[in-house]
């Protein structure tokens, strides 16, 4: 049982690749839907299907891919080396999302978006699955899981910022429109692929036994990871989590621009970007925060702080926020942040413990099925949510880059407040019969 103490380096050589995994997650999270519709200029409801159909091909690559991994063997490992062969594949898939190709039918622009949504899911499939699936395999302790995911949310937050807040100013400086995004997204991939390669070179896998590799069949493997009770609930917690907030996330930029009264600049900058750093800068400053109080009253009561901070903001959002002036709107975004910042850690160090559980009761390693599911299921909670945001969008009549009409604002407002509230609240319901606790975890080690 790998119970060590980890160092500062190899907690930072693994937690650097969420810099460019978060990145990514927030940018799609945040621009994808609004450059589909404002840049390409593609119908929201459209971009939301090609959405949802991109993501849709997860079903299949990802738990391939986690079944894949978890029977490979190789010199170098049987995670890394997906991580070396998958870091220009996504370079090269993000900066051909993002160079808009000027078609002007709307069929033909939705296959395009599909397909480029596809190959961008894929690759990061190839290498997003085998990093989580490291997790577990570099260290068992309870609680040094919570330390080690620290560190990589440490990074994942300053990915999330880079991936809302550096948009904008990249595209104006490469000249704007569609050059100026296709540069950004060429820009953005090469960063993802530098961090990749750092996770690679940093990290170190154990060797691992003929007698360890699954026997299981492909089906087979996938109906045993749905037995295991602990995983499933916190699987479905985080279904809903995702789905939640990516709702939050895809509509901020449309309230903001849109439904916001008051001037878009504050304080000399865009009023978006402002708003963006406002939630993630706040996040960044309480993960530390999150992981002294999991030390204190546990990973699952942690957890379900974030939904009850979230789902309250989010309903004072929808309700006054396009009321007030910009300081106090902003105010509103950094009670979100604490919520925010308290679901980073939570569930990626409850993850590895539901695999340990799996472990000790069969004998067998299948860290790569469980993490191909969990990644799954978020890439398709994000899908879902932009598919019935676009579709909502569509219900209220809205048109890129104009004035939107009352039901238009109020498409936005049911999007950004009550929707994800009510699925944040399922969340915390559902978590609460989550049954590993330390004591639990530590005596099922023992």
């Amino acid at each position: 049982m790998n119970n060590k103490k980890l160092t500062v380096g190899q907690k930072l050589g693994f937690g650097i690749f969420d810099l460019g995994g978060n990145m990514l997650f927030t940018l799609m999270g945040f621009w994808c839907l609004k450059y589909l519709t404002d840049v390409a200029l593609l119908g929201p409801a459209l971009a939301g299907r090609a959405v949802m159909i991109g993501k849709g091909w997860d079903a299949v690559s990802d738990p391939v891919m986690g079944f894949a991994s978890d029977r490979t063997r190789t010199p170098l490992g049987r995670r890394r080396p997906y991580l070396l062969a998958g870091a220009v594949p996504m370079m090269l898939a993000l900066w051909l999302f993002f160079t808009a190709p000027g078609i002007s039918n709307q069929i033909m622009l939705m296959l395009w978006a599909t397909g480029t949504l596809m190959l961008v899911n894929t690759v990061s499939t190839i290498i997003s699955i085998p990093y989580s699936s490291l997790t577990p395999e570099l260290t068992s302790d309870y609680h040094e899981r919570t330390s080690l995911n620290g560190y990589r949310f440490g990074f994942a937050v300053v990915g999330t910022i880079i991936g809302a807040a550096a948009v904008v100013p990249l595209v104006e400086t490469f000249g704007g429109g569609g050059r100026g995004w296709s540069m950004t997204g060429l820009s953005l991939g090469a960063l993802i692929m530098v961090v990749t390669l750092i996770t690679f070179f940093g990290t170190s896998e154990k060797r691992h036994t003929g007698s360890e590799r699954p026997v299981e069949r492909f089906f087979t493997t996938y109906k045993e990871v749905f037995t295991n009770k602990p995983y499933v609930i916190l699987f479905l917690t985080y279904a809903l989590h995702i789905t939640a907030i990516t709702f939050l996330q895809s509509i901020l930029l449309y309230y903001v621009e849109y439904l916001y009264p008051y001037t878009l600049e504050f304080a000399g900058f865009d009023l978006s970007i402002i708003s963006m750093l406002a939630l993630l800068v706040t996040a960044m400053v309480f993960i530390p925060v999150s992981v002294a109080v999991s030390k204190k009253i546990g990973k699952k009561k942690t957890y379900q702080i974030c939904f009850i901070v979230i789902a309250s903001a989010c309903m004072l959002v929808a309700a006054v926020g396009h009321l007030l002036p910009p300081p106090f709107f902003l105010l509103l975004l950094v009670y979100a942040g604490v919520g925010v910042g308290f679901s980073y850690v939570a569930p990626y160090a409850m993850v590895p413990d539901t695999v340990e559980f799996d472990a000790v009761k069969t004998g067998e390693r299948k860290e790569g099925a469980y993490y191909g599911m969990w990644t799954l299921i978020s890439k398709t909670g994000a899908a879902l949510s932009m598919l019935i945001t676009g579709q909502i969008l569509k219900w209220g009549g809205y048109a890129a880059n104009q004035i939107q009409g009352p039901r238009t604002q109020l498409a936005i407002r049911l999007i950004i407040g009550p929707i994800p509230a009510l699925i944040f609240l399922g969340a915390w319901i559902i978590l609460q019969f989550y049954p590993l606790d330390e004591r639990t975890y530590k005596k099922l080690i023992r």
